[in-house]
């Protein structure tokens, strides 16, 4: 919106055309949801107290979490604004790019928004049920394909997948990218549903994954940066570094409302979308198996809960004294912000990780 505006007036105004520059209008747009979220931030909690739009914790969980009962959830409706507040207003609205990455943000949100409102108002922490879950990230997932796969009948889009540190391996998958595509849409969406477990850890690791997907997007899109690298170019990765910014500027903003002790809960709502985006994101910039790295402490948070759930149904034991593993930690008896403050240090690790792949190929 400001970006077609500035465009128009730059024949008045030459100095409006530092806005064409995506480094820029990234550091607007973190700016900018950062902003948004601390004006909007104080305004939702005191509706969401009002309204008595509270979380409901599970029974099975730590008996020390039951105190946080009632605190405000839905706080994920707040990171959408401010990250689609931010995109609108300083992305190029012509890229479909910038699109299919609020369209991802918005349907996977609208799913969290579901299971949130049915916990709600059932008082009771199960919402949507496993099966109708996967019946609607299969859908979105569908969705979001078809108009990957129309791209790449335009050019725009490749198949491909490309292997960290082979840069002679990237397979075409065609149209199994469709099945592809929903292992890390789904996977990616409920790892970080899975990790929201204690106050900040979710939102600070997106954070630092947002922030490595952001630097990999803009080198992704510049033909300079990309040739030497030895990656793939993708010229439409540059804007879509606008729409990764605005997710990093959002989470710093809901992370000043969500550290401990939290004032707000993202919930469903933020989780699955947050989780989504990252997803889209490392599949618009073709860093797909790379997500696997940025994400690494949702990858190992999921796989605490696949190993704990597979060896009580087949041995009869469990491994962790609870999963996913952030629980483990604190049953061990370490206090709950140096179990989110060791976390964040992991995540940043992963982040860094991710990064030196770019060269190790």
């Amino acid at each position: 919106m400001l970006y077609e505006l500035a465009n128009n007036l730059r024949t008045y105004w030459d100095t409006l055309r530092v806005f064409n520059f995506v480094t820029v209008r990234t550091a607007m747009a973190i700016m900018t949801s950062i902003i948004v979220s601390f004006l909007l931030g104080p305004w939702m909690i005191r509706k969401l107290k009002a309204i008595q739009w509270g979380q409901v914790i599970r029974e099975e969980g730590p008996k020390h979490h039951q105190k946080k009962a009632g605190t405000p959830t839905l706080g994920g409706v707040l990171i959408i604004t401010s990250i689609s507040a931010a995109t609108l207003l300083w992305g190029n609205l012509s890229s479909a790019y910038v699109w299919i990455g609020l369209l991802t943000l918005w349907t996977f949100g609208f799913m969290g928004f579901m299971d949130d409102w049915l916990k709600i108002k059932k008082r009771h922490n199960l919402g949507l049920r496993g099966r109708t879950k996967l019946l609607l990230q299969t859908l979105f997932t569908l969705i979001i394909g078809f108009v990957l796969l129309w791209l790449r009948h335009q050019g725009t889009f490749s198949t491909e997948v490309w292997f960290p540190f082979f840069k002679w391996l990237h397979p075409d998958l065609g149209w199994a990218y469709l099945l592809f595509l929903w292992l890390i849409l789904a996977g990616s969406s409920n790892a970080v549903n899975l990790t929201d477990g204690l106050d900040g850890l979710a939102i600070g690791a997106v954070l630092f994954a947002s922030a490595a997907l952001t630097g990999l997007s803009y080198v992704t899109g510049h033909r300079v940066f990309a040739q030497y690298l030895n990656i793939l170019y993708v010229p439409q990765a540059a804007e879509f570094t606008v729409f990764i910014g605005a997710i990093l500027g959002a989470s710093i903003g809901f992370l000043w409302f969500n550290a401990h002790p939290a004032e707000i809960f993202m919930g469903d709502v933020g989780a699955l979308s947050l989780g989504a985006s990252l997803g889209i994101a490392s599949v618009l910039i073709k860093q797909e198996l790379s997500l696997i790295i940025i994400g690494g402490l949702f990858v190992i948070e999921a796989l605490s809960v696949i190993i704990q759930v597979l060896s009580f149904r087949l041995f009869g034991r469990r491994v962790f004294r609870m999963a996913p593993l952030h629980h483990h930690f604190e049953l061990m008896g370490w206090p709950e912000s140096k179990v989110v403050v060791r976390f964040w240090i992991l995540a940043f690790i992963f982040a860094l990780l991710s990064l030196t792949t770019l060269k190790l190929r």
